[in-house]
């Protein structure tokens, strides 16, 4: 069966068509879909009785099955989901003071191989559809509706790399973006990559104006290497100019994450490195505290010593911010709980 909620406007629009229906019979069924909520096809009451069991023959709304929720003490709610073939996924939800930001998986597993990252730790098994990243916003939104609250960010930052996975990943972002779905706006929607450099370009030509953030890490190519495997395919001389040219395309400024491992990445020199390195580009840089995973070894820099790299980088005009953290109390590293639930 098609589940629905995998599908963009167009597409259902084409669908409908394809069944002998109307471009409108498409928008109303976005519209219960969406706007109304109804998961069952014989509530939606304007289409005919007789269409209404072609739906149930051929099409479903199935969400995925909470398999775990964990609750933070700062109200960071994380979400081990199932999905109809039994993989897990995780889900996360954390609360800023400007809105709920969603970060959504993009694969199960992932096999981008970084040194530092509990995502790894189980190889990736398949990406997922555009109707299961849909259902991680809605079993959030279901969530929320106690509080009468619903995501208004999303990043797509969890297990994965969604360029590994960019058409599922594509049709995704514009079902959350479409003002008939969740109108989410374009610039609350991030999408991070390790780099691949032509999906990057590819991206720059989609005519969005979602944001793009580059897992970076390192300032250099020695030392991104030995903790990002994709970097011995992309180096950083391919990586960096592949940035750029996604800047002329999309006229957007990037977002370059950097996670700091105690001795590894967080001295001064790395920081002047890195300040040469994105140089050519017109950047942010977002510095994260380390989630310690104890299969990799690695420990989280001292605070004084991020204090000192950020100093560094804004002095010599990178605009640089220190990631909030969340569910600290809980399994905060991404891919902690998945990777716990499936070895226990």
């Amino acid at each position: 069966m098609i589940n629905l909620y995998g599908l963009t406007l167009d597409k259902l629009v084409e669908l409908m068509l394809q069944e002998g229906q109307t471009k409108y019979r498409a928008k109303q069924l976005f519209t219960w879909i969406y706007e109304k909520g109804v998961t069952d096809f014989d509530e939606m009451s304007d289409i005919s009785k007789a269409f209404r069991e072609v739906l149930k023959e051929k099409y479903c709304l199935e969400k995925p099955k909470v398999f775990i929720k964990q609750i933070a003490s700062d109200g960071t709610i994380k979400l081990l989901l199932e999905m109809e073939d039994g993989a897990k996924i995780e889900t996360v939800l954390m609360r800023y003071n400007y809105g709920n930001v969603a970060c959504v998986s993009s694969q199960v597993g992932c096999s981008m191989g970084c040194s530092f990252c509990a995502s790894g730790l189980l190889k990736k098994q398949r990406n997922l559809l555009p109707h299961e990243m849909v259902g991680e916003i809605l079993v959030l939104n279901d969530l929320l509706k106690e509080s009468n609250e619903r995501v208004t960010h999303v990043v797509v930052m969890g297990t994965g790399e969604p360029f590994d996975n960019y058409d599922n990943v594509m049709d995704f972002v514009r079902i959350v973006n479409d003002q008939k779905a969740f109108a989410i706006g374009a610039r609350h929607i991030t999408v991070s990559t390790c780099g691949i450099p032509d999906k990057i370009i590819k991206y720059g030509q989609e005519g969005l104006q979602i944001n793009l953030a580059i897992s970076l890490h390192a300032p250099n190519n020695e030392l991104r290497n030995r903790i990002m495997k994709i970097n011995k395919a992309y180096p950083l001389e391919v990586l960096i100019p592949a940035v750029k040219k996604y800047i002329e395309l999309a006229d957007r400024r990037v977002t370059y994450e950097y996670i700091m491992l105690k001795d590894v990445n967080d001295s001064l020199e790395c920081a002047k490195e890195l300040v040469e390195l994105i140089k050519p580009t017109y950047a942010y840089v977002n510095l994260i505290p380390y989630n310690p995973v104890d299969e990799h070894g690695y420990q989280r820099a001292e605070n004084s010593k991020v204090k000192a790299f950020m100093d560094y980088l804004m002095k010599h005009g990178v605009t640089t911010t220190i990631r909030k953290e969340f569910g600290t109390d809980i399994d905060a590293a991404c891919g902690q709980l998945r990777a716990k639930n499936q070895r226990g």
